[in-house]
């Protein structure tokens, strides 16, 4: 259960993949979760794809909210970097898979880049999320 209020003015574009704006109330913890490439837990990229490695990067941020005692449905704020040149669809298409049939997906920045920091990297993932103060951490 999310504890943000997830805003989407009538005047502004509206659309399934993102909100506006999300506000999130006193109280809350924000976990915020650096940005993860598609890589392994030797730090080796997996795929080649655009698509495989968003599956992974977003593999790698939910072992993120699970070690903090949160989920996907927390997640306030996307910021998606991907290397220019590729296909944004396919990117997308993988988060969708991940995402599921969710109401109220977070707000989100996708910005095409020239380069990451790993070689070879195409995307990079990372979120914020609000959960509750009291939930548990692993």
């Amino acid at each position: 259960m999310t504890i943000a209020t997830h805003i989407n003015p009538e005047n502004l574009h509206s659309n399934p993949a993102f909100t506006q704006a999300v506000r999130v109330p006193a109280g809350a913890d924000l976990l915020y979760i650096g940005g993860q490439n598609g890589v392994d837990a030797h730090g080796q990229v997996v795929g080649a794809d655009i698509g495989a490695q968003s599956r992974r990067a977003l593999e790698n941020v939910q072992a993120c909210l699970d070690a903090a005692g949160a989920s996907l449905d927390d997640v306030v704020k996307w910021t998606i970097l991907m290397v220019d040149g590729h296909d944004l669809y396919a990117g997308f298409g993988a988060f969708q898979e991940v995402w599921g049939g969710r109401p109220n997906p977070p707000a989100i920045t996708v910005a095409k880049v020239a380069g990451l920091a790993v070689p070879g990297a195409l995307v990079e993932i990372e979120a914020v999320a609000a959960i509750s103060a009291s939930s548990p951490v692993s």
